[in-house]
């Protein structure tokens, strides 16, 4: 199996002049659940190199198993140190992709070409679409058959209730529940901060941090689901 990872490049946090990026559990946690099942990995991102880690993720108060693992891996790091540039990928080169949230992918994930393209193209060829927390947003213009990739569909992502907690609702660009219901998606989510991971079809979605895990593990489920009915129909 082979699985792209899409990271953020953006590292302020709207207008506020705080610092922004990925939330380091949801890059850390599904990076050791693909490891530990074998998976092929390859790390992107818009600019290349290190992503920025949103610092707040990283307080005493949030740190995790997956975190101290990856503080103890040089590998680990290395890998996340050194990401492609998202424009150099090829969908026909992977399995399935995978969207780390944090609050950066709204800047400059969400209108992306290179990410719109790239999500489309996995869509249309049968592969498996997975992102978490704010990563669903990315969705919000892919477009498949002339609809919303998100239409009909159920779906989770960083809920109203969890952006109004963490004050930030008057900051991002768009809330993502709302606009997934917008765009014709049945959403869902769980109490706040718990895990909560969705499969629909080949569309798998996280609502929070906490479901990180939870929508890495369903996406190589759904994956090892899929590689026994890839080879019966070559085979035929």
């Amino acid at each position: 199996m082979k699985i792209l990872m899409v990271f953020t490049s953006h590292d302020i946090l709207g207008k506020t002049g705080r610092k922004t990026g990925f939330w380091l559990e949801e890059g850390a946690a599904p990076y050791y659940v693909f490891k530990d099942a074998g998976v092929e990995l390859t790390l992107a991102s818009p600019k290349g190199g290190q992503p920025p880690v949103d610092p707040k993720s990283d307080l005493p108060e949030n740190q995790t198993d997956a975190m101290t693992r990856f503080k103890q891996d040089p590998a680990a790091q290395k890998d996340f140190a050194n990401t492609v540039k998202l424009k150099d990928v090829r969908s026909q080169d992977f399995d399935a992709i995978f969207y780390p949230g944090g609050h950066g992918p709204m800047w400059d994930l969400v209108d992306n070409p290179d990410s719109i393209a790239l999500i489309e193209s996995f869509y249309n060829a049968g592969k498996p679409v997975a992102a978490v927390c704010h990563a669903p947003a990315v969705l919000h213009r892919v477009m498949i058959d002339g609809a919303p990739i998100v239409k009909g569909k159920r779906i989770t992502g960083f809920a109203n209730s969890e952006e109004e907690a963490v004050q930030l609702t008057d900051v991002v660009p768009f809330l993502v529940e709302d606009e997934l219901k917008r765009l014709g998606g049945r959403f869902e989510k769980a109490a706040d901060w718990q895990s909560f991971a969705i499969t629909d079809g080949r569309l798998i979605t996280g609502q929070n941090p906490a479901s990180s895990t939870a929508g890495a593990q369903a996406l190589v489920r759904l994956l090892s689901e899929m590689q026994p009915r890839a080879r019966a129909s070559s085979a035929a």
